[in-house]
């Protein structure tokens, strides 16, 4: 370093010649910075060497940062600092000539007079102009902590080190330090600035890293970088030519010097432009980012599309796919509480559960019923297949305290495997299961067979309707499932309720009802009671409630038990668990005739979808209670296709939906399983209420066939209501039509919270 100094015992100190500024101010505007840029593209002839900066620059940052000449350093802190072994740089053999001649450089042009900060900065890129942009700013850097930490380094240590002292003395830095709060705004000043140029340097770094095949020199947001890049070079050289004229005037400064304030401001300016140069490039950066991420996830995607298309000899490549494949050990086994690996699943059936955080208690609860009971208590060898829950966070939000604590209740009471961290799940895996497989907050249950292909889309409806019955749980195994299906009272009920059962093996008579009307409720049954016992026939009564059973069902439960008007499922997951089976008959058996009629499905990745975990819905009007489905456009004249019109599962089933969207009251009376007359609540009340004139007829044919032919009169279609289908839009059809007058119904969307 080029210093200037005068005598010891002079009285005051001769000024050193620095140049000011103030005369450049000017190359602080934008227009400015344009020609610049085209000046100094003229001296970048890399010649394509290639190194990593970052070590370098790591061991310049550290430097720089310990550096400031106010920092006091005892004997203790200094033995610290030599026994740190962490900056090992392979490159600085190669690097530290060059490191040398610009510190060499530097230091003569800032301690002459009449620099030209901006001569001198393109001086430095032309020695600099077979490098990257990038190993230019960090190689000037290093200059700059060679030439400051000297500086600082000496100013630190002369009060504990001989010869710092003898060194300090030569440089005039003891009466430095005795104006030290006089220079503390320029001190002050110089570090702020320093702490601006590591800054941008580690983004000019970062840009060079972006890999190149997500991001060439090619795309916009390169091009945009590339322009900019040059002038953050330019700037971050020109600032540190400013730090180091600082340094050097505060060697053998006279007294005029130390009270001078322009410097301060020179450099607070210089700070505030880098700054806003950082600020800009960091935007852009992250704008990169962005896209690279999306670009990653795309790939990964496209990777995991061919995956799913591809036949293997087993299943651990689409679950390690699926389960992060860098862990060994992603899976938790639900009943040990262990780590464990996916080969445990290795050519099994395996089912993957696929849901949000909100899963609803009683769905959960019937699900792990469902579970437990096919497994025999849960011993591994009997497990006829395995069920490995798939968590879909929504990555908008944050992963949070209260997701967490979410996920672990709900993964405490699951039987069966889950992730050790969710927050591990690929985003392309994520976008798999929202566009290949349609989830959208409603459950899904999609079953791989022991090589890993897809063999059912969604098995939920399959056991919520027969429960472990329907293993394998493919798409075969429910086709033939509903074909030996018929309209039965055990059908509607299954076993949710053991009383039901054993009334219909008694061949007692079994009364269903729903609805929310308290006067409807109170009136009819009590009439159809008394009506039961004038005819002698044993009868059993039992509410239902609604598909939504939230508070108003409640408060009509409390009311029915305290007036004992009829038995009830206080059990809200038993009235859940019977509304879910009916819609998911309707599900399958819409897929059920699409597939055989061969209408085809919707692409996965067109249709509208209706989130919805049954209190989101497709709303369309129609008859109270007799509709059927046809798929197709409504308005296209299309044929009905033959035999879906006769489906009677699918037209009861839409039936009781209809009465229940609607608000409608219904009940369902049945003798045994075979014998059922399912009827609107208010036409079966006013039926019942002309009791009298039909009873004559019960003694010969029996109450079920005479109440059947009373409601005869009743059976009209002038009223419409409306019907409800959970929200799965991609698969809800286009045509819906009326099972009686057979006109096409409208088609609306509504979304609908779960409101009381």
């Amino acid at each position: 370093m080029a210093l200037t100094t005068t005598s010891a015992t002079a009285p005051t100190m001769a000024t050193t010649h620095r140049p000011s500024l103030r005369g450049e101010r000017h190359l602080f505007s934008a227009s400015d910075d344009a020609i610049v840029t085209k000046q100094i593209q003229g001296t970048h002839t890399p010649d394509g060497r290639d190194f990593d900066v970052k070590p370098l620059m790591r061991v310049v940052e550290d430097g720089l940062r310990r550096a400031s000449p106010t920092a006091v350093v005892t004997q203790h802190a200094s033995v610290e600092l030599l026994e740190d072994k962490g900056h090992q740089v392979e490159s600085i053999e190669l690097l530290s000539f060059t490191i040398h001649r610009i510190a060499s450089e530097i230091s003569y042009k800032c301690s002459g007079s009449g620099n030209d900060a901006h001569a001198t900065t393109v001086g430095i890129l032309h020695l600099l102009s077979t490098f990257d942009w990038d190993a230019k700013v960090v190689l000037v850097m290093a200059a700059l902590a060679n030439n400051y930490g000297q500086f600082g380094l000496t100013a630190q240590l002369h009060a504990v080190n001989p010869l710092a002292k003898s060194i300090a003395t030569l440089k005039q830095l003891p009466e430095l330090l005795e104006h030290i709060e006089v220079l503390r705004p320029r001190l002050d000043a110089v570090n702020n600035l320093i702490k601006a140029l590591i800054d941008v340097t580690w983004c000019i770094i970062e840009f060079n890293e972006l890999p190149p095949e997500h991001m060439g020199a090619e795309t916009p947001e390169m091009q945009v970088a590339v322009t900019h890049i040059p002038t953050a070079v330019y700037w971050t050289i020109r600032s540190i030519i400013a730090c180091e004229s600082q340094i050097t005037g505060l060697i053998g400064l006279g007294h005029d010097y130390i009270s001078a304030t322009t410097e301060a401001w020179e450099l607070s300016s210089l700070a505030h432009k880098v700054n806003n140069i950082q600020g800009h490039l960091t935007k852009q950066l992250d704008h990169c980012r962005r896209n690279i991420k999306e670009k990653q996830h795309w790939e990964a995607f496209q990777a995991l599309e061919r995956l799913f298309d591809t036949t293997h000899i087993d299943n651990m490549k689409i679950l390690r796919a699926l389960f992060y494949s860098k862990d060994e050990h992603p899976l938790i086994d639900g009943v040990t509480k262990k780590r464990v690996s996916v080969e445990l699943l290795r050519r099994k059936i395996v089912m993957l559960f696929i849901s949000d955080l909100d899963i609803s208690h009683e769905e959960l609860f019937v699900l792990v019923q469902i579970y437990n009971e096919t497994h025999h208590g849960g011993q591994a060898l009997e497990r006829r297949y395995e069920v490995v829950w798939l968590p879909i966070i929504d990555r908008h939000h944050p992963w949070d305290l209260t997701k967490e604590e979410r996920y672990n209740r709900l993964a405490s009471d699951m039987p069966w495997y889950y992730p050790n961290n969710p927050s591990m799940i690929d985003p392309a895996v994520v976008r798999y299961v929202r566009q290949a497989w349609r989830f959208d907050k409603k459950p899904l249950m999609v079953v791989l067979d022991p090589q890993g292909k897809v063999v059912c889309p969604n098995a939920l409806h399959m056991m919520w309707i027969w429960g472990s019955l329907a293993f394998p749980f493919t798409s075969i195994r429910e086709e033939a499932l509903w074909k030996e299906e018929i309209w039965r009272l055990d059908l509607l009920v299954d076993e949710i309720d053991p009383a039901i059962v054993q009334a219909i093996r008694d061949e007692r008579y079994i009364c269903l009802y729903g609805g929310e009307d308290v006067n409807w409720i109170k009136q009819f049954t009590s009439l159809l009671r008394r009506i039961a016992q004038e005819v002698r026939i044993p009868l059993e009564m039992v509410y239902v409630g609604k598909s939504n059973p939230k508070e108003r069902i409640k408060k009509v439960i409390n009311m029915i038990s305290t007036e004992k008007l009829s038995g009830y499922w206080q059990d809200t997951a038993m009235v859940w668990f019977f509304w879910v089976r009916l819609e998911s008959m309707l599900h399958s058996k819409m897929q059920l005739h699409d597939k055989s009629y061969g209408i085809p499905r919707h692409n996965h990745n067109h249709g509208a979808i209706v989130p919805g975990n049954y209190g989101h819905s497709a709303i369309v009007p129609g008859n109270p209670g007799h509709g059927g489905i046809v798929p197709g456009n409504p308005h296209s004249g299309h044929e009905v296709p033959n035999g879906l019109e006769n489906d009677q599962i699918l037209l009861e089933v839409m039936s009781l939906l209809s009465y229940d969207s609607g608000g409608h009251p219904w009940a369902v009376i049945a003798h045994g399983s075979l014998d059922l007359v399912r009827y609107d609540g208010r036409k079966l009340l006013e039926c019942l209420g002309q009791f009298e004139t039909w009873k004559d007829r019960v003694e010969f044919e029996g109450f079920l066939p005479a109440l059947r032919g009373a409601l005869e009169p009743y059976h009209t279609h002038e009223h419409c209501t409306r019907l409800i289908l959970p929200g799965d839009a991609g698969r809800i059809k286009e045509r819906v039509v009326c099972a009686e007058c057979k006109k096409p119904m409208e088609k609306f969307v509504l979304y609908q919270c779960c409101n009381d």
